[in-house]
């Protein structure tokens, strides 16, 4: 019986009897799968519901950057292996049917995406704040303004191209890897597989949002004291928690604070 089962999950999901793949095909669609099925969706988790993490004791310990070093490497990683995933399958024959125009087109839009991310990345501008203040040439404090700490509309904009960009490239991607194993008539074990971490990440992500994990990106910085201009507006997203608070509560008291040497 366990033989049968294993030789069951070991054929294509059409039913023939064997897999037949070329190598390069083969090592895009790992690279791929390992963007965007794993490195892309972690990052997404990571930032959404690890701004503050389970033994931070917020507000009074604010601006964790784990969320943020995570979100970045992780998509950074991703970024690499489609690159090299694309070349492996550069120039290869076109096919004519459906299916393999949908993996096409959605494959090239989830790239865009991807490059619009990178790019927009670098139009986030200036943090601001507390701990990252304006300052002199003699590197003494001049204001706290920055885009972040302001929210000005270049960050808010930012924010609202980033996120529903980043949520579009991920749902365009789950196209993309199912219609990739489709095209490949993968192995029934490689859809069970990615099918049930799929699963996981969604019931994890639900569990997160209920327990009211996302935290507005802002406060976790900055905290929830009043004083903080970004705190007078509603935070961008959906599903975002943020905390009413005064200017008596938590850390960020919006005091300058003397630059590191």
């Amino acid at each position: 019986m366990i033989e049968a089962a294993l030789a069951w999950l070991a054929a294509p999901i059409s039913g023939a009897t064997e897999h037949v793949i070329a190598p390069a095909v083969a090592w895009h669609a790992r690279l791929m799968v390992a963007a965007w099925a794993i490195a892309v969706p972690l990052a997404i988790l990571i930032a959404r519901f690890y701004k503050v993490t389970p033994r931070q004791k917020w507000p009074d310990e604010l601006d964790n950057t784990f969320w943020w070093h995570s979100h970045r490497r992780l998509n950074y990683a991703a970024l690499a292996a489609t690159a090299l995933g694309l070349w492996l399958v550069w120039g290869a024959s076109a096919r004519s049917d459906a299916l393999f125009r949908i993996h096409t087109l959605a494959g090239w839009s989830v790239l865009v995406l991807a490059v619009v991310q990178l790019l927009g990345a670098h139009l986030r501008g200036s943090k601001g704040g507390p701990t990252a203040p304006r300052l002199a040439a003699d590197g003494s404090i001049i204001d706290l303004h920055g885009d972040h700490y302001d929210m000005t509309p270049q960050r808010v904009w930012f924010e609202r191209v980033h996120k529903a960009a980043g949520y579009a490239a991920l749902v365009l991607a789950v196209c993309t890897i199912v219609a990739g194993l489709a095209l490949a008539d993968a192995p029934r074990w490689m859809w069970l597989v990615i099918g049930l971490w799929w699963l996981s990440l969604f019931v994890v992500a639900a569990r997160l949002q209920v327990a009211g994990r996302c935290l507005d990106t802002y406060q976790a910085i900055w905290g929830p004291d009043a004083r903080h201009p970004g705190n007078a507006r509603k935070p961008i997203g959906w599903g975002v928690r943020r905390v009413t608070g005064s200017a008596s509560v938590g850390a960020g008291d919006g005091k300058p604070v003397a630059p590191r040497p």
